[in-house]
C-alpha cells in the first residue's frame, strides 16, 4: 500500500494543518500569561517593576515567603476555605433535595418554578449587593444577627447565585437516572427518602460532583459581594490579594506568587475530579 494513501473519510489537509495553527495559538495565549506569572513570581521586586524580559536574570523563592507577612494571607485562606466550603455544601444539600423533588413528582407551581430558578442567572450581580447590604444591614439593627462583615453573611450571599443553577443542573441529571430504581427501592421497602440518599444520589454523583466544583469555583474567586460584606477579620483571598498594592509600591512578585498559590486548591481539585465533572456537565443534556 502507497504511504500517500489516505482515508476517503480522512479531513483534507488544509483543515488538518489549520486545525494544527489554531490550536498552537490557542495554547499560547493560555501558556504565555502562565509563564509570566510563574516567572515574575520568581523575580526580585527590582526586575519585575523594570521592563519586563522574558528570561529572568536571576531566580528567587523570597516572594513565596513574604506573602505570607506582607499581608495576613493564612487567614484569608482560611475565611475562603469556610466560606467557599460551606457555600458548597449547602448548595449540593439543598439542591440535591430541591431537584429531586422537581425531577419525580408534579405539583402546582411546578413549571413556574423551574423557570423562577433559571431566569435568576440572567440578572448581573450588581443588582443585588444593594438590596442584600441594607437586608443584613436591617436584620442586624432588629434582631443583633451579624450578617453584614460575617462569614456567615457572605455564604448566604453566595448561596443566593450558586443555588439556582445548582438546582437547575441537577434537575437534569436526575431526569436522566431511570426511575426504575426509585421504584425498586420502594419494593424493597425504602421510602422516598431511602430511596433517594441510597439509590439516587450514588447513581448521581458525577453531577453532584460537577455541582460542587461549580459552586466551590464561583464561591472561591468572587470579589464583589466579598469587597463589600466582609471586614478585615472575615476578608477572603479574592479581597486579600489587595494588600500587595500599597501607596508606595507595588509588590507585583508577591502579586503573581500568591495569585499562584491561590489557585492551587482549584486546580487540583479540577484535576482530580475532571472525569466526574465532564460526565455530570454532559450526561443531563442527553436523555
Amino acid at each position: 500500500m502507497s504511504d500517500t494513501y489516505r482515508s476517503p473519510m480522512a479531513p483534507p489537509r488544509s483543515f488538518t494543518w489549520t486545525r494544527r495553527i489554531f490550536l498552537t495559538l490557542l495554547t499560547g495565549f493560555v501558556l504565555v500569561p502562565v509563564y509570566v506569572m510563574v516567572s515574575s513570581s520568581l523575580k526580585p521586586l527590582q526586575d519585575v517593576s523594570g521592563k519586563f524580559r522574558w528570561l529572568p536574570s536571576g531566580l528567587t523563592f523570597r516572594p513565596y515567603i513574604d506573602i505570607w507577612s506582607t499581608v495576613p494571607l493564612a487567614k484569608y485562606f482560611v475565611n475562603s476555605l469556610i466560606v467557599a466550603g460551606s457555600a458548597t455544601a449547602g448548595s449540593v444539600v439543598i439542591a440535591v433535595f430541591a431537584s429531586y423533588a422537581v425531577s419525580r413528582y408534579s405539583f402546582r407551581g411546578k413549571r413556574v418554578f423551574t423557570v423562577t430558578v433559571l431566569s435568576t442567572q440572567m440578572f448581573p450581580g450588581i443588582l443585588f449587593l444593594l438590596p442584600l447590604f441594607m437586608l443584613y444591614v436591617n436584620i442586624g439593627n432588629a434582631t443583633g444577627i451579624a450578617l453584614f462583615g460575617s462569614r456567615g453573611g457572605l455564604i448566604l450571599t453566595y448561596l443566593t447565585f450558586t443555588l439556582p443553577f445548582s438546582i437547575w443542573m441537577l434537575i437534569g441529571y436526575f431526569d436522566s437516572v431511570p426511575r426504575d430504581l426509585d421504584e425498586a427501592a420502594l419494593v424493597d421497602g425504602c421510602g422516598p427518602l431511602g430511596a433517594l440518599l441510597r439509590v439516587v444520589v450514588p447513581a448521581a454523583v458525577p453531577g453532584i460532583i460537577a455541582v460542587a466544583v461549580y459552586a466551590f469555583m464561583t464561591a472561591w474567586g468572587e470579589v464583589l459581594f466579598a469587597s463589600v460584606m466582609t471586614n478585615d477579620t472575615t476578608r477572603t483571598l479574592a479581597v486579600g490579594l489587595q494588600g500587595y498594592s500599597t501607596l508606595n509600591d507595588v509588590y507585583w512578585n508577591q502579586i503573581m506568587a500568591a495569585s499562584l498559590v491561590v489557585s492551587v486548591p482549584v486546580v487540583a481539585g479540577f484535576l482530580l475530579l475532571q472525569r466526574y465533572l465532564v460526565t455530570g456537565l454532559t450526561a443531563g443534556a442527553v436523555k
